[in-house]
């Protein structure tokens, strides 16, 4: 702990994401994952969205130069997908450090959420790799005077006598990236709260003790996945991030972390509002609802409002801790100290792993 105080107190960096940290064996845990689980008989090929450093992209790379078949290495392409013209040149110093990597590794700097950037449609296997990004994905926040009242959009302006101050204005739902994302939360509640009982002792309860209600929605994620489903069908995907954040000021449900760094030293806000120009905004993830966005995006969750329908899910996905995905598919006896204690399994406890496959469900 005295060691990661300094390299954060030595950086400008309000913090660093797990493969940076435990670099090369996050990102070989990563690597072993798409080994094991790929289909060896098309070439590999791999996109990660926002690769930050080109920390993972190299060691997901090296690691197949020395574990894959020969041909696999040779044949496999890796694309970075960077909205950052800085980062971007970053990366393609990191991973061109090997020579045989610069040729298989290239960056496209643009927004992976822009269809247009895409093309045509990829119809081969790949795989795409998020790490840390959904937590910086632009998400929206909705409000409902109370449990019964509808949900409205807040838009944040101006306030008319100065040109500094910010305020809510609650505005009926017309924004169509907000309506979908309450229909696929909608979808599963309809499903939790099937008993007239149950729905019945609710309502009386909120009007009895009636309750304001925040939530935050990830239509950036939203938005990346619906692009994602409609060019690469047939992406494998894994994404890791924060399934919570601890000490969260800000009212709502899924509320971000909003913090300022000054002198070494970080500091919470206790308003999104106060959120200008310097500040980090981290949103925590919640993976059963990422889940159901995934099911969405790829056909299969929008089919079951149709109850004749009886189609297969078209993906297989699994939500796993990172202890448990690293166990699984790392090399976590290379993180152990001497006394036993391992940051890589026994640390990050509020981070998650997603895992989506394809099914053979595509009709």
């Amino acid at each position: 702990m005295k060691h990661l105080n300094k390299i954060y107190k030595d950086s400008s960096v309000s913090w660093f994401t797990p493969v940076e940290l435990f670099k090369p064996w996050y990102a070989h845990g990563i690597a072993g994952a798409i080994l094991r689980t790929a289909n060896l008989s098309v070439p590999l090929k791999i996109y990660e969205i926002g690769g930050g450093s080109g920390t993972c992209a190299k060691g997901i790379m090296d690691y197949l130069k020395l574990n894959a078949p020969a041909r696999v290495y040779n044949n496999m392409t890796y694309t970075s997908v960077e909205i950052s013209p800085s980062l971007a040149k970053i990366q393609r110093e990191t991973v061109g450090e090997v020579d045989s990597h610069s040729s298989k590794f290239k960056v496209e700097c643009r927004d992976a959420a822009d269809r247009s950037g895409w093309g045509e449609v990829e119809q081969q296997p790949c795989w795409v790799i998020m790490l840390e990004v959904l937590d910086n994905l632009p998400h929206d926040l909705i409000y409902s005077k109370d449990q019964n009242s509808p949900w409205m959009e807040v838009w944040v302006e101006k306030q008319h006598d100065s040109r500094e101050t910010l305020c809510e204005v609650y505005k009926p739902l017309q924004d169509t990236l907000i309506k979908q994302c309450i229909e696929i939360m909608d979808l599963d509640k309809s499903q939790a709260t099937r008993s007239s009982a149950i729905s019945k002792a609710k309502s009386v309860w909120s009007k009895i003790f009636p309750k304001p209600q925040r939530s935050w929605l990830p239509t950036g994620c939203l938005q990346l996945l619906e692009v994602l489903h409609s060019v690469l069908p047939k992406m494998s995907l894994i994404a890791s991030d924060f399934s919570y954040l601890p000490d969260v000021r800000i009212l709502g449900e899924r509320a971000p972390l909003v913090s300022t760094k000054k002198d070494g030293s970080s500091s919470d806000c206790s308003s999104y509002l106060d959120a200008r120009g310097d500040a980090d905004i981290f949103f925590p993830t919640d993976f059963l609802l990422l889940e159901r966005i995934d099911h969405y995006c790829s056909g299969w969750l929008k089919l079951q409002k149709d109850e004749s329908s009886k189609k297969g899910k078209k993906r297989r996905t699994i939500i796993l801790d990172t202890s448990s995905f690293m166990e699984e598919f790392g090399l976590p006896s290379k993180t152990r100290t001497k006394d036993g204690y391992n940051p890589l399994l026994d640390d990050f406890k509020n981070t998650k792993f997603y895992l989506s496959v394809p099914t053979h469900n595509t009709k």
